[in-house]
């Protein structure tokens, strides 16, 4: 009766650790379509003409340019941008769980 006590109030001590590879792999991915998305939808949606005359095709996304090489507002550009979103998402998942990881296991 004392050992299942003390699982039980282990179990419930204990916090739940994450798997660090599946964290990376699913940010990686959700960043990865995010990009593809957002790329394509401004390519269907199109551009607009703004009030001094020049044409404007997605400012905002545009930007990724300066960090992706070879991204631009394209189909092509938003398959460089998922390949980016990917790595970086991963990258960053990844190293958020083993972050997490050690604060649970210094905790513990």
């Amino acid at each position: 009766m004392n050992d299942v006590k003390k699982k039980e109030e282990k179990l419930f001590s204990s916090v739940l650790r994450l798997n660090a590879k599946m964290l990376g792999l699913v940010t990686g991915l959700l960043t990865g379509f995010v990009i593809f998305i957002a790329t394509n939808w401004i390519v269907i949606r199109g551009w607009y003409i703004a009030p001094s005359g020049e044409t404007v095709v997605g400012p905002h996304l545009n930007l990724l340019s300066q960090f992706f090489i070879g991204y631009k507002i394209s189909f092509l550009g938003s398959l460089i941008g998922f390949v980016y979103g990917f790595a970086f998402g991963t990258l960053g998942g990844s190293l958020t769980g083993w972050i997490y990881n050690k604060f649970v296991k210094f905790r513990d």
